[in-house]
């Protein structure tokens, strides 16, 4: 049987790109017949059985918008599948609106509600994810990136660019801490593009913790090699990432930061570069060595920017390989393409390495 209404929502946080796959499935599913369903704000009304916050997409709506960032839609954090009762009122909400196919557009946050949603429904209704997120962290075949990334990835570039002229020209150190949980992916797709003194990752590092000293061993020497080659200035790019792998102990912030949907830590509520800062130019003044250093947090600029050509180009891919992998009788599968050709990963692959990367805890409200 054809799918008569395909609902669209968006989960997470903002990624360039994410108007343009929403502006696909909806002129898709006009072509062929389908009604187009734009579910505000993610989850959120979802999950308590709200059916009012959503309209019918239509094609004046959505027809230009591709080239826009942000969401038309909203977006949220809201996990259905964190407990039971929001699962079961998303899905009766969906019934009640006959919500016969779901595309999903976001990353880890959206991947535990996408499959309870498709489980829940033993399939009844259809489910696919379309994987954005600037950081570039959700598991995908190398050497595809998530939508979103390379947009981010080119507006923070053209950022530390003028920083570095501006360290130059003034002499000074500037210390940025930028946005990605929780990978280094886009701190080090940053740093490489534009070629920074120096770039601190997680990974770098080996066991389960980090210590502030062990970043602060690294930035100072950074500075000192620097100054020893007759260049007074520079850049470091340090990965938000890097402070969840703090020892509570060491940073008492920690105890009491604040905690998203997914019960992840609030990585912005940590003053890395002003801790890191501080630190360092205590070490170099009982060096002897005077030096201005400035801390910068670098992320939010890049979430709702408007999207490069290439991830205009790749949103509307997806969105259009998405109606078409429902409209074929697909489902519980996240969308990707691979060599120019559409590719779905099914869900129990995506569980199972999330269920790695997790160490057990990638479950829902079943």
């Amino acid at each position: 049987m054809p799918i008569k209404r395909i609902g669209i929502l968006v989960g997470g946080g903002p990624a360039p790109g994410t108007n343009g796959v929403i502006a696909a499935i909806a002129l898709e599913a006009i072509k062929v017949g389908a009604t187009p369903i734009g579910f505000h704000d993610g989850f959120t009304w979802l999950a308590q059985r709200y059916t009012d916050e959503q309209h019918e997409l239509t094609v004046d709506e959505v027809s230009r918008i591709h080239l826009d960032g942000g969401t038309i839609l909203g977006t949220s954090r809201t996990d259905v599948a964190r407990d039971r009762p929001s699962l079961e009122n998303a899905v009766a909400a969906l019934n009640k609106l006959g919500i016969e196919a779901l595309a999903a557009i976001g990353g880890d946050d959206l991947v535990r509600s996408a499959v309870a949603i498709e489980r829940e429904t033993r399939g009844a209704i259809k489910v696919v994810l379309i994987p954005k997120s600037i950081d570039n962290d959700l598991w995908m075949p190398l050497p595809v990136v998530t939508l979103g990334y390379e947009t981010a990835r080119h507006v923070a570039v053209k950022l530390i660019e003028s920083l570095m002229e501006d360290a130059r020209t003034t002499g000074r150190w500037y210390l940025c801490v930028t946005m990605g949980r929780p990978t280094g992916h886009l701190t080090l797709g940053i740093g490489k593009a534009v070629s920074a003194p120096c770039t601190i990752i997680p990974e770098e590092f080996h066991g389960d913790t980090i210590s502030l000293s062990d970043i602060c061993d690294v930035v100072e020497g950074a500075i000192i090699k620097r100054r020893a080659m007759g260049r007074s200035h520079g850049v470091v790019l340090l990965s938000e990432a890097l402070v969840e792998r703090f020892n509570p102990d060491e940073v008492a912030e920690l105890q009491d930061v604040d905690r998203d949907a997914q019960g992840n830590i609030r990585v912005t509520e940590i003053d890395l570069g002003r801790k890191v800062k501080n630190d360092v130019q205590v070490r170099l003044e009982q060096r002897g060595i005077k030096v201005t250093i400035v801390d910068k947090t670098i992320g939010y600029e890049l979430r709702c920017a408007a999207p490069i050509p290439y991830d205009a180009e790749y949103a509307r891919d997806l969105g259009y390989a998405a109606v078409n992998h429902l409209l074929t009788g697909g489902s519980g599968a996240m969308i990707t393409i691979q060599g120019g050709d559409f590719q779905s990963i099914p869900f129990s692959e995506i569980v199972e390495l999330c269920l790695i990367r997790f160490g057990g805890r990638f479950s829902y409200a079943a």
